[in-house]
């Protein structure tokens, strides 16, 4: 039978207005935004709905407005009693996925993604570096690329998103040179992104303590579906087994080629990315075009979701 699954966005995600029209339509988004708020001694659903987008763009403020939006859009969706047959997300968005397979509520998983947002932050700070995208490139070439540039600095692949689409992370100088590496070898665009920090690299070890100690104390509940971990493409089940891979995603690669692949090959035809945009409907499409998928974080967005259901 063909199933339902979630996926979660990560950062690059966010906008400036982002949820403000969920707010405006439904008490359970004006609920969650209010916890938010109170949890996080911040002004959240301000920085969300009016920005300014450079203050949204720090990661300490980006990662919990992304959880709390896909969340929100999860709760709606089982309102409407839907609920997937298993779920991912990209980086951030893993969190987000763990909520809405039960493994996670809302307000231990929050408490965790400001761990993770600050310690991130911060290890961004600490440990300046960069990110960059390469296309054109198969897997095997980039971790080639990365091998040749390490002399230079630390640098790794950090996303692999989909066919000949893969994000590099590390030192500024190792990134730079890893860059002309690829150019060298035949990649069709070498990019730096503009990001605040290596993520998913050896540069986010300062996050490393304060992180493993929020994911040693929260709670972490059997899963309804399984949901497919970022650092090994495996559907977890097990409460140790998600907290393990929580913590191994911190420094590894996000394989989120690989997750999707496992998703369809165990049944998946429909895919619903629930929180702000469609970054992650356009990676499945670049992945295979005949897959269904449908992004889901707007009102508007709602009033399609049951003819793709049904």
């Amino acid at each position: 039978m063909p199933k339902l699954a979630y996926l979660c966005p990560g950062q690059a995600s966010q906008v400036v207005g982002m949820g403000k029209d969920l707010v405006d339509n439904f008490t359970l988004a004006q609920r969650r935004f209010q916890q938010a708020d109170e949890l996080l001694g911040e002004p959240l659903s301000k920085i969300c709905f009016e920005g300014p987008e450079e203050t949204l763009k720090q990661t300490k403020y980006t990662q919990p407005a992304l959880f709390v939006h896909s969340a929100i859009v999860a709760d709606l969706l089982a309102e409407r009693e839907i609920s997937p047959d298993m779920s991912a997300g990209h980086s951030l968005g893993e969190y987000s996925a763990l909520y809405a397979a039960g493994a996670l509520d809302f307000e231990a998983a929050l408490k965790v993604v400001k761990v993770r947002g600050l310690g991130m932050q911060s290890a961004g700070e600490t440990n300046p570096g960069t990110m960059a995208a390469i296309i054109g490139l198969e897997e095997t070439q980039v971790r080639a690329v990365c091998d040749q540039a390490k002399e230079y600095g630390i640098v790794q692949p950090a996303n692999f998103n989909s066919p000949g689409q893969v994000a590099i992370s590390g030192s500024i100088e190792g990134v730079i040179k890893a860059m002309e590496i690829a150019k060298d070898s035949g990649a069709k665009l070498a990019k730096q992104l503009v990001v605040s920090g290596a993520f998913h690299s050896p540069l986010m070890e300062p996050a490393r303590e304060s992180l493993f100690e929020a994911l040693d104390n929260v709670e972490i509940n059997p899963p309804r579906c399984p949901v497919y971990a970022n650092a090994n493409a495996s559907p977890l089940i097990e409460p140790d087994e998600i907290r393990h891979a929580l913590k191994e995603q911190l420094l590894s690669p996000v394989l989120w080629l690989q997750s999707i692949q496992a998703m369809i090959n165990d049944g998946a035809a429909t895919f619903m990315e629930i929180g702000p945009g469609q970054v992650l409907t356009g990676l499945l499409k670049r992945i295979d075009r005949g897959l269904t998928g449908i992004a889901v974080g707007t009102v508007e967005s709602f009033d399609g979701v049951n003819q793709v259901i049904n």
